[in-house]
């Protein structure tokens, strides 16, 4: 099986000294520092009203399931796209190349939601390969498209790197729906196998149900979560980067509440997320996710070309392709606005998140 990460060595600097306490002590520096608000003032932090809960680990031994072999991911792969990819894999079992054959896989491919463009694109890769392949067959056909699809979708191909920083801030973001919490969950379970410390933080501060889904998580991981009722998401990341620098984490994952790309207040307010995580540590966050759900298919394009524009992300994560049949949106993202694809989902399992391999995706959507 691929590794799931890849880990940078720790940079020489002296990590810092770990206390007993770290909240209180983040929430005196985070007032005294003169924060640039965007477009509202951000509430004064009280301490005595500002404390943080951390969920402590629970006592339940953490499930590590047995690492799958690639032929295993690649089997749940190509049965998690059999929506998407029915309407292209059917399409080869004919005796010849022919003018339809290309309109038939055009046609298959904007349904996908693939896109104009990127069908375009394709299509024409596909022409030629198939004149200097001399292919015959449609069989050969289908071949060939894996092959052009997957040199589209190889440079969104890319690890998420971990260790370059200690911590390594991660900034989850996307909207209502899209599974960003549990992704949390299950990036937090493979950060565990990989022998690394995590601490969550719970950003969605004003949905209990968010937050006390976080903590669920958390104690299922047996890891701790910066939490506080009704307060700033701000603060609450500063307060997480802080602790997870003095507790020598590995990794900090910050959780954000779910938003449109139109309610430019919300999107605003991630804006100062990011400005205020960077007070806390140098560079951070040092990784931006977008958490985006195959279903919406072409809005999908149109969330990523909008957050990456407010916050300039660095990654994608793309649920649910299980349930879709508009997978080809990946094209549509290589074609338009090619940010990483760090993991996709295609099921419910912790072993149904796994990272992006252009490849084995392409096969899988063609058929082979």
């Amino acid at each position: 099986m691929f590794r799931f990460f890849k880990r940078k060595s720790a940079p020489e600097t002296a990590a810092p000294e770990v206390t007993a306490e770290v909240a209180p002590e983040a929430i005196t520096a985070l007032a005294a520092l003169q924060l640039d608000a965007p477009a509202e003032a951000a509430p004064a932090v009280d301490p005595a009203a500002a404390t943080r809960s951390e969920a402590e680990p629970s006592q339940a031994a953490v499930l590590v399931a047995e690492e799958q072999p690639t032929s295993g991911w690649f089997s749940r792969l190509r049965s998690g796209l059999r929506k998407t990819g029915s309407g292209i894999s059917g399409l080869f079992g004919g005796s010849k190349i022919d003018e339809a054959l290309y309109e038939e896989l055009e046609s298959a491919l904007i349904m996908a939601d693939a896109g104009m463009p990127a069908t375009t694109a394709l299509l024409a890769d596909l022409r030629r390969r198939v004149k200097s392949a001399r292919a015959e067959t449609p069989a050969q056909v289908r071949a060939l498209l894996a092959d052009a699809l997957a040199d589209l979708l190889s440079p969104l191909q890319k690890p998420l790197d971990i260790g370059r920083q200690n911590p390594t801030v991660l900034m989850m973001v996307g909207v209502n729906g899209a599974g960003k919490t549990t992704t949390i969950g299950k990036l937090t379970q493979h950060l565990l196998r990989a022998d690394e410390k995590v601490l969550l933080a719970a950003g969605d501060t004003f949905r209990a149900a968010a937050r006390e889904q976080l903590v669920a998580w958390g104690q299922r991981n047996q890891v701790q979560v910066i939490s506080q009722e009704g307060g700033d998401p701000a603060a609450v990341a500063f307060d997480a980067v802080s602790a997870g620098k003095a507790r020598e984490m590995d990794v900090v994952i910050v959780d954000t509440a779910g938003r449109l790309p139109t309610q430019l207040h919300l999107m605003e307010e991630l804006k100062k997320v990011k400005r205020v995580t960077a007070k806390a540590m140098d560079g951070a966050p040092h990784e931006i996710l977008l958490v985006i759900d195959a279903n919406n298919g072409q809005n999908a394009l149109a969330q990523v070309r909008a957050f990456d524009d407010a916050l300039g992300l660095t990654g994608l994560v793309i649920t649910k392709l299980d349930g879709s049949a508009k997978g080809g949106v990946i094209a549509a993202i290589a074609r338009e606005r090619p940010v990483p694809v760090y993991f996709i989902g295609v099921g419910e399992s912790l072993d149904d998140l796994q990272t992006f391999d252009a490849k084995a995706f392409a096969r899988a959507l063609v058929g082979e």
